[in-house]
């Protein structure tokens, strides 16, 4: 029986599909939490977790947010049928309105497309965001075939840093590590220069975080 746990929903799944706006699964899920007393981190990059801002608002919880970046165009070819970034950004903007907590991922960052997020972060910072988590686009073959055919001239440029220069991790392929370093370490100086905690996960650069990378934190910041 549940009483108090921490849960994350959902690390491996987003709990908000399409199909969640007439199942409304998720809002059962979240009463049932409610009743339990349970603290809340929903991981998510649609704008319908704010249908539940009330449920949210009335627990102990935070959402993590995904924002890749903040161009709908561009974000279309990466994730096509996804929700538009714009739409995540107001979605942001109700959440916290509300006094419900968000840190938001901009994930993955990807050179020659969105390794420079100053604006992102700015728009973020002015929204009231405390917290952004970061990490590198990581590259498994399915995934590289439906970027090269989104993006074919970006995936020539990438094709030597990922397969002659990078490294191979858990069935991934990754960029070269001082690549990677100075990415993640460009966003945190970002967030650092807008006034946000900053936290880079799966990237082995932990001494870049200023709180936990995945924001759970905010949990304790609500509480007190």
């Amino acid at each position: 029986m549940l009483n108090g746990e921490l849960l994350s929903v959902a690390n491996s799944s987003d709990p908000y599909p399409q199909a969640e706006a007439e199942l409304m699964v998720m809002r059962d899920c979240l009463r049932v939490l409610s009743e339990c007393k349970c603290r809340v981190q929903v991981v998510t990059k649609s704008p319908l977790v704010t249908r539940d801002v009330d449920l949210l608002g009335g627990i102990l919880s935070m959402v993590s947010l995904t924002v890749t970046m903040d161009d709908d165009q561009l974000a279309g070819l990466l994730e096509p049928g996804a929700p538009a970034p714009s739409a995540r950004l107001r979605a942001v903007e109700t959440l916290v309105r509300k006094g419900v907590p968000v840190s938001v991922r901009i994930d993955p960052i990807i050179p020659y497309v969105s390794d420079d997020p100053e604006g992102l972060v700015r728009t973020l910072a002015g929204l009231g965001v405390r917290h952004v988590t970061c990490s590198t686009f990581k590259v498994r073959p399915d995934g590289w075939r439906r970027f090269s055919l989104a993006m074919p001239d970006v995936a020539a440029s990438l094709r030597p840093l990922y397969f002659e220069l990078g490294e191979s991790r858990a069935g991934y392929r990754l960029l070269p590590e001082n690549l990677r370093f100075r990415l993640m370490e460009r966003v945190g100086g970002l967030a650092r220069r807008y006034g946000m905690k900053f936290g880079t996960c799966r990237e082995g650069f932990g001494h870049l975080n200023t709180a936990a990378c995945d924001g759970s934190w905010l949990l304790k910041e609500k509480l007190s």
